[in-house]
């Protein structure tokens, strides 16, 4: 079935109900049949029953969750609006049941400075999505010199970090987490060592050798790792580190947080569901960073996500055009597509093989995030943003790239048959409808 764009059933200042559904809050620990009421942008305190207008919305066999949130999405806006633009990223995002995006600086310009923060904000009123913007920790993602934090965080991000680049500079990674901490803002760190990375191309193991491609090592995320959660326990202050992918890293993790340093964790869902075996093909859409790795790294990353070391699960939505994506592997960027198929991909790989209970999963997905970064969003609790996903937890798909709302198709997980698809998604009282059964 062909994606297309969404119907839209209700405004902001509208009363309704959501009848019928399996509501899953984990923030609240509500796990229920049952249903939700939502009045004027806000979730109501149980049905409202003397608006004879109200609108109704039968969602019988599905599940009500609060609205999903990314929190490792590329925009690509300001510079790059050929790969993805807020609107079109923010349509992507709620078609996949995020009504949340936290979007990384790496634009054209670079989100250094409260002038680029304040235009991606402008841009986002008409999204879809609710758009959470990251500034960058340096000057143009260079690691040279310290951005003007205060007006950024005074413009609006909730993060800083230096996106897809990280940084070096050891001493400059400690003022960063300092200057977030006077924010109470979390840094973002890219965890990967240049000098073990550079030229690499897929994970280092016999596959890189058979393939005869230069491999990127375990260590190499490792050992930034290690770095800054050192600097975490040295400095206080928060850290998050982004898109973790071995299981080393999640040992790491693990006894940090059990020593009691302030560090969070996020992984995308190839990095639970795939192997560098996917390499094979030298399909240029499998050339992801961090790249794929072994089956003992994809257990490692579900027992993590299992024991709660990991805290949220990110699509790492990296769009690029087929011009610069479908060439020679070596010559393709990093990065694959992800808005739309990481429920599913949650879904059909943690929750319908019993490696997640799906009040986990959504926790994973909501309520972490929301904590993570300070948003008030990400629970079904009364007073609360109406901001709610609703979807089919049994529906199989097929996932086509070509029928995506992003204006991008670089999908690492084309031609896979998932399970569990979004219905409608709801941000501030306005619903969209997008997939319906056949």
């Amino acid at each position: 079935m062909a994606n297309r764009e969404p119907k839209i059933l209700t405004d902001s200042d509208a009363v309704l109900c959501i009848q019928g559904g399996h509501i899953v809050d984990p923030a609240s620990g509500r796990d229920e049949t049952g249903d939700l009421w939502i009045d004027r942008g806000k979730i109501a305190d149980g049905p409202i029953a003397d608006d004879p207008n109200a609108i109704v919305i039968e969602a019988a066999g599905k599940v009500v969750t609060p609205g999903l949130i990314d929190v490792r999405v590329h925009l690509r806006e300001p510079g790059y609006e050929y790969q993805e633009t807020i609107v079109s990223g923010t349509r992507a995002a709620g078609a996949g049941g995020f009504t949340g995006v936290v979007c990384m600086p790496n634009t054209k310009p670079v989100m250094d400075n409260a002038e680029v923060v304040r235009y991606v904000k402008e841009q986002a009123r008409f999204a879809d999505a609710r758009v959470y913007p990251v500034g960058a920790v340096t000057k143009g993602a260079q690691g040279e010199q310290l951005s003007e934090v205060s007006d950024m965080v005074e413009a609006g991000v909730v993060a800083i970090s230096d996106g897809i680049q990280s940084i070096a500079d050891t001493g400059m990674m400690r003022r960063a987490l300092e200057y977030a901490g006077m924010f109470s803002i979390p840094v973002i760190t890219h965890c990967e060592d240049d000098a073990l990375a550079r030229n690499g191309l897929m994970n280092e193991s016999y596959m890189s050798t058979l393939l005869g491609l230069k491999g990127i090592p375990n260590a190499a995320e490792e050992i930034v790792i290690a770095r800054d959660l050192m600097l975490a326990e040295l400095t206080g202050c928060r850290l998050h580190i982004a898109h973790i992918s071995t299981a080393g890293s999640v040992a790491l993790v693990r006894e940090a947080k059990k020593r009691g340093i302030s560090v969070t964790a996020e992984v995308t869902p190839y990095h639970f569901s795939l192997t560098d075996e996917a390499v094979r093909s030298y399909n240029p859409n499998m050339k992801l960073q961090p790249p794929l790795r072994s089956g003992r790294d994809v257990a490692a990353i579900r027992e993590g996500l299992s024991d709660g070391t990991i805290d949220a699960i990110v699509s790492d939505h990296t769009p690029y055009s087929i011009d610069e994506k479908m060439v020679e592997y070596d010559a393709a960027p990093f990065g694959t597509i992800g808005l739309e198929t990481t429920l599913g991909l949650v879904m059909t790989e943690l929750v319908h093989t019993d490696v997640l209970r799906l009040t986990d999963a959504i926790r994973l997905l909501s309520a972490n995030p929301a904590h993570i970064f300070g948003l008030d969003t990400g629970t079904l609790q009364p007073g609360a943003p109406a901001d709610v996903t609703v979807f089919d937890p049994d529906q199989e798909w097929t996932v086509v790239a070509r029928d995506f709302l992003s204006k991008s198709r670089n999908s690492a997980v084309e031609g896979t048959i998932l399970r569990g698809r979004v219905a409608f998604t709801i941000v501030g009282g306005r619903t969209l409808q997008w997939h319906e059964r056949q």
